[in-house]
């Protein structure tokens, strides 16, 4: 007998600062485990599936991400359901929205937009309370030197440098549509130094790793380690150039997902 499927598109943020990771992993406490643990306990066992937006490291938080929920049973009433789904997930989880998509829809291939935004703060040893979202470099930086080289991240360029075990079979020709080293006006908590700084970077797609890697050499540029010709340098089409330093997963945060 064919069962009539329902598509909902449902936002969330998370800390990713206990978790491996959105995808799913033997053994390990993933956000798509807890996502889909929780939704089989309220659907009371009834069958369906979701599918994120993308990918999330260990560790990387999300200030507003999505996925798709597949269900074989109208959900009549979208504010009871989430109120019920927020109370039986974790504190460190929370759904944001639902709502109802079509057929068509398919949140992988469906036209998107991530900004994605890092925290940090760099000179001084930063409150513990800090560490789940912000990154602290003890060393001193040059901040105007690196808001230069963040504007070199911008347009369309070679970023096979700043994909982690880049193959020779990767697209790595992608569009950054934003990129900017800025003061940090978008989360605030009274335990933070008082100068702190976030990256903003925004784009249709991103390699893996590509913003961690980013973020290094700006923080390498920072320390005088590299100068503004490198960047620009291992952006072009015959750049050999691979990026050894990753800067750490915590103050990573997908700050939000646009669908056109």
């Amino acid at each position: 007998m064919f069962n009539q499927r329902y598509y909902y598109l449902v936002k969330i943020q998370y800390l990713g600062y206990r978790f491996h990771g959105w995808q799913k992993q033997p053994n390990l406490k993933t956000i798509h485990f807890m996502i889909d643990r929780t939704l089989n306990y309220i659907l009371d066992g009834k069958q369906f599936k979701t599918l994120g937006s993308g990918r999330t490291d260990a560790m990387v938080s999300a200030n507003e991400s999505a996925f798709e929920l597949f269900v074989y049973e109208k959900i009549e009433d979208e504010a009871a359901f989430l109120a019920v789904f927020n109370h039986n997930l974790p504190q460190d989880i929370r759904a944001l929205a639902i709502d109802e998509v079509d057929a068509d829809f398919n949140i992988i291939q469906h036209p998107k937009t991530k900004e994605y935004v890092y925290l940090f703060a760099f000179g001084q040893k930063c409150h513990p309370f800090c560490a789940p979202i912000m990154t602290t470099i003890l060393d001193d930086l040059d901040i105007e030197l690196m808001k230069k080289g963040a504007k070199c991240f911008e347009g369309t360029h070679n970023f096979k440098p700043y994909c982690f075990r880049a193959t020779d079979k990767g697209l790595y020709v992608r569009t950054i549509e934003s990129c900017e080293l800025i003061e940090n006006t978008i989360f605030s908590a009274s335990f933070f130094p008082e100068n702190t700084y976030t990256l903003v970077v925004k784009g249709k797609g991103f390699g893996r790793n590509q913003i961690r890697l980013m973020m290094g050499v700006l923080i390498k540029l920072g320390r005088g380690e590299v100068d503004l010709g490198y960047i620009e340098n291992s952006l072009t089409p015959e750049s050999k150039d691979v990026m050894d330093y990753i800067a750490p997963a915590s103050g990573l945060i997908l700050n939000n997902v646009s669908f056109e």
